[in-house]
């Protein structure tokens, strides 16, 4: 058969027609392999009310999600007070830069969901760490957990703390055995300071929760020394998470973009993190 230069310019074209679509079809299965992780997520205020005052949480999800296997509370570094609120419709809050805040979307997954925990609206002037040990504070956070879970089904719930957040989540997971299944305490507060006394003279056998530390080798704050992680993971008999690199630091040692806060190596952090929380197991070091 013979074949002209007609015939082969067009078996030329269809052929470099077929490469585009396949090619417009390998990008378009790309992306949208992709959106699940571009997507926007949902994020709303609850609010439970009690005498005199509110506790608020920021609830975060993806859209579709509707009932989770694992709830993570986060619990901020100090002062704690998000002043959380809607405003036009739209949650509305201080402490953006806290380092569980601004990473608060890296624990998402279709099974789970975020609440990030804002103090009493009746302590946002104070909530000084003395509070935090109170039976008051363990009532207000479970009250707050109910009024979430009351909204979307959550099976087990693990709380998580930076900074002076591992306080809260220390005192919060004590008084509330039966809901607090794991306690993440990041950064943590070992000593004495003007806002309270850390985790320093804290019973350790008083904590049902699973525990995990998650802490900077390079960690700057006088408050939060490394060697401290390691002789409290030693002496709780719990598995401590290092991590190292990250950066560039920016602001004073006890900041948020520190190493103190994880600056560089957030969703690393976090994700180390999640995998506990769903595996009962994590890495001993992490990287970004």
């Amino acid at each position: 058969m013979n074949v002209t230069r007609t015939d082969r310019a067009a078996e030329g074209q269809s052929v470099k027609s077929h490469f585009t679509l396949c090619l417009a079809g390998a990008l378009s299965a790309a992306l949208l392999a992709a959106a699940p992780a571009a997507r926007a997520q949902i994020e709303q205020v609850v609010t439970a009310s009690a005498q005199g005052y509110t506790i608020s949480g920021l609830v975060t999800r993806l859209p579709e999600a509707k009932s989770f296997k694992y709830g993570i509370a986060l619990f901020p570094g100090h002062p704690g007070i998000m002043r959380l609120r809607e405003e036009d419709g739209k949650p509305t809050f201080e402490l953006g830069g806290n380092f569980l805040v601004r990473s608060r979307r890296a624990w998402l997954d279709e099974e789970t969901l975020v609440v990030t925990v804002d103090a009493p609206s009746d302590q946002w002037n104070t909530f000084d760490q003395w509070f935090r040990e109170r039976p008051r504070y363990g009532a207000d956070v479970a009250l707050l957990i109910a009024e979430v879970q009351r909204r979307f089904a959550v099976a087990e719930w693990s709380f998580a703390g930076h900074s002076e957040g591992s306080v809260s989540v220390f005192h919060a997971a004590r008084m509330n055995p039966a809901l607090a299944q794991r306690a993440i305490l990041t950064s943590s507060v070992f000593r004495p300071g003007k806002h309270g006394p850390g985790l320093s003279g804290v019973d350790w056998d008083e904590l049902k929760a699973k525990l995990l530390w998650v802490h900077h080798e390079d960690d700057p704050c006088e408050y939060t020394l490394y060697r401290e992680a390691q002789r409290y993971a030693e002496m709780t008999k719990a598995p401590l998470v290092t991590v190292r690199g990250g950066g560039p630091e920016s602001g004073a040692p006890c900041m948020a973009r520190s190493h103190h806060g994880f600056v560089g190596a957030e969703r690393a952090t976090v994700l180390a993190m999640r995998a506990w929380v769903k595996g009962g197991a994590a890495p001993t070091e992490v990287r970004p």
